[in-house]
């Protein structure tokens, strides 16, 4: 937790100094890295959200997601739509499809 902390403060006290140069409403990768897991730690508390905090902040990032081919999307759309019939199916086939 104190690790964690001194990063935070050595991060602030950088910012405050301009030793990082970035847009005044843009985040970096870490700062957004560290609200999405300050935000999945709501809750947890003491050891927990220690460890919880340590394997979010150093899990590597997800890679970019490609855009799905019509293809894909018509396979995915026909799993999703087991089960509904008719109109109800026509429906959701092309809200599903417009995505």
């Amino acid at each position: 937790m104190t690790k964690l902390l001194s990063l935070m403060a050595a991060t602030t006290l950088a910012l405050s100094f301009g030793a990082v140069h970035t847009a005044a409403s843009a985040k970096t990768a870490q700062q957004e890295k560290m609200s999405t897991c300050n935000t999945q730690a709501a809750g947890k508390k003491g050891d927990e959200r220690k460890a919880f905090m340590k394997d979010c902040l150093s899990a590597q990032p997800a890679a970019p997601a490609k855009p799905m081919t019509q293809q894909e999307k018509m396979t995915a759309c026909n799993k999703d739509a087991t089960g509904k019939k008719g109109d109800e199916r026509k429906a959701f086939m092309s809200e599903c499809l417009k995505k």
